[in-house]
């Protein structure tokens, strides 16, 4: 039998990308061969998110596509094949075998928690099972590693240290396609990020729904740290094992102990970023999201984080137009978003999702000033940024060199440990190497500088 080529698609958060990361590993070892072109593929999998509704949209819009090509494939090709489809991800998760009622050319449907078994579900396809639903919790001895050929960056690893959510904010549909925080156990992610140091990974980022609530069952491997929370203890334990570097993310204003601020000046390899979203600067839109802080409490850890002398960079989540937002509202985040200097934000216009609580309330803010809205706040925070970016100008900065710069080959393209990206030019032999670069030049979004 000739091996079967699998193509992947992937929708939405880091941890989307990592399950995919996994996915790919345990296909290869099991024989399957990853393809990058959805046109040679025997089976193509859709990792999907449920967060916003255009992504949900997406998911359908690309299936259309996929169809269209394999279509246009049988009729051009003298070796014709028409692919096994399987969705995977948050809306897998969600609608289980309702999604086949909406698309009959889906074959099978993996929940977040059920891709462990891909490989299984792909074989029962090809040896004829029909509508195939696995929304079923992770199997024991699940393997969180990813082998070095399938990760986004070959020298950034995703670990995660916790996944699902217990906040249930009246918006957010992931306690429902993720399930209840579940933390993995300390001694296992500092094996993980001691093997992936020895393998030449450079940087990891510590991921999670929310990374502050981690509390493993058992302390293990975290006694010999101080903290205030777990999670402080298990960031000085990374670091301890002295990879190079270490992002985390996301945060949750609310889990946010100060200590994480104390723990980041303590060690250099703890990078100087913190995505802290606040989704709204007014207390009465906070209330009706449900999100458990106020804008006093948040601010409160805004000061903490600039007072560090590690210059730390600041980026959220805001939504704007969620039900009863008034103008006066708007104006409060407004302010918090000036005052906070956030380097970058993630922007959502509030569009209902159906099962979470707001789903109930009336989406009474006009699509037209949820536009006006957006653009109003993406103009402040890139405000915000020029103003970050101006301060950096002739400066040093270490970068891990990524990748070749996708518009301009004679560049590469990595990050700082502020999270901020940086083009220069430089030849492959650099890749995965840190080096300093001297900041010549700042757009939006992005710098770009000099070797030195």
């Amino acid at each position: 039998m000739s091996v079967k080529k699998v193509y992947m698609e992937t929708f939405g958060c880091q941890m989307n990308v990592s399950d995919s990361e996994r996915v790919a590993t345990l296909l290869e070892a099991k024989g399957f061969q990853m393809t990058a072109s959805e046109v040679e593929a025997d089976v193509v999998l859709l990792n999907t998110c449920s967060v916003r509704e255009k992504a949900e949209h997406k998911l359908y819009t690309r299936i259309g596509q996929i169809r269209k090509s394999s279509a246009d494939n049988l009729n051009n090709s003298p070796d014709p094949k028409k692919p096994v489809i399987g969705i995977l991800g948050c809306v897998a998760q969600l609608e289980g075998e309702t999604l086949f009622n909406r698309d009959q050319g889906i074959n099978f449907v993996l929940g977040t928690r059920a891709v462990g078994r891909v490989s299984d579900a792909i074989e029962k396809v090809f040896d004829g099972q029909k509508n195939l639903v696995d929304l079923g919790e992770r199997e024991f001895g699940y393997d969180w590693t990813v082998a070095d050929s399938q990760r986004q960056f070959p020298f950034v690893a995703f670990v995660p240290i916790i996944e699902g959510c217990n906040k249930f904010c009246t918006y957010c549909i992931v306690p429902f396609s993720r399930g209840r925080e579940k933390s993995l156990m300390a001694s296992d992610i500092i094996r993980h990020v001691l093997k992936l140091r020895r393998e030449g990974i450079r940087e990891v980022h510590l991921i999670g729904q929310n990374v502050n609530s981690y509390r493993p069952s058992s302390d293990s491997g975290l006694e010999k740290f101080t903290g205030a929370t777990a999670f402080s203890r298990l960031l000085r334990a990374v670091a301890a094992t002295g990879i190079e570097r270490i992002k985390f993310t996301t945060s949750f204003p609310r889990d946010f102990h100060t200590d994480i601020v104390t723990a980041i000046d303590e060690y250099e390899n703890l990078c100087n970023w913190v995505h802290l979203p606040v989704q709204s600067g007014s207390n009465t839109i906070l209330r009706l999201m449900r999100r458990g802080h106020t804008i006093e409490s948040y601010l409160s850890r805004i000061d903490k984080i600039k007072a560090s002398p590690r210059n730390i960079s600041l980026t959220t989540d805001i939504i704007v137009g969620f039900p009863n937002e008034t103008e006066q509202d708007f104006l409060e985040t407004l302010k918090i978003v000036k005052y906070c200097q956030f380097t970058s934000a993630y922007i959502f216009k509030y569009s209902p999702r159906p099962g979470t609580p707001a789903f109930e309330m009336s989406d009474n803010v006009s699509a037209k000033e949820k536009s006006e809205r957006f653009l109003e706040l993406e103009k402040a925070v890139k405000n915000n940024q020029q103003k970050v970016f101006q301060n950096y100008l002739n400066k040093i900065f270490k970068v891990l060199v990524e990748k070749i710069s996708n518009k301009n080959t004679a560049q590469l393209s990595g990050h700082t440990t502020c999270q901020t990206v940086v083009n220069f030019e430089g030849s492959a032999e650099r890749l995965g190497k840190i080096v300093n670069v001297e900041i010549l030049e700042a757009k939006v979004n992005t710098l770009y500088g000099r070797i030195c």
